[in-house]
């Protein structure tokens, strides 16, 4: 879809920026209505802050922004799969739809390693889908990780 793209270029510029911080490069976007109200990328190195992902952070925003901490109706585009504690807020933020681009074979818990949000036990359906740009997601992570090394 032609907004999936918009959206997940957005989420992968904010993945870029994260990169040039010497953050792990992830970004997401928030959206309502197919309108943007938050969008933001991992911060978890320069807050000192386990929690700071990028889904996290574009979380809080858009509950600050809607005046809610519950989201609903809203779409979340994250360059990366979520991991369990992400996916846990995306259940207790009330999201609507996750688009994801690369699979994190690591701590991914969408499709990877577990099918979290398609637990029978979780009182609120997350729809999930992996959408566009992964190989640029992947290839962005790839190099961040390799330069580390060096």
């Amino acid at each position: 879809m032609k907004k999936d793209l918009f959206f997940m270029q957005r989420a992968l510029k904010q993945a870029k920026d994260a990169s040039i911080l010497g953050e792990v490069p992830v970004g997401a976007v928030l959206t309502l209505n197919d309108e943007i109200i938050a969008e933001d990328h991992n911060r978890s190195i320069s807050l000192n802050d386990p929690s700071a992902h990028a889904e996290i952070n574009v979380i809080r925003k858009g509950a600050e922004i809607l005046g809610n901490y519950r989201l609903p109706n809203t779409s979340l585009y994250v360059t990366l799969e979520p991991c369990m504690m992400c996916c846990g807020a995306l259940v207790h933020a009330r999201i609507d739809n996750l688009i994801f681009s690369a699979a994190d074979p690591k701590s991914g818990v969408v499709i990877s390693n577990s099918n979290l949000l398609s637990a029978e036990f979780l009182n609120h359906t997350v729809r999930f889908r992996q959408g566009p740009l992964i190989e640029e997601s992947s290839d962005l992570l790839k190099c961040f990780f390799r330069e580390r090394r060096l």
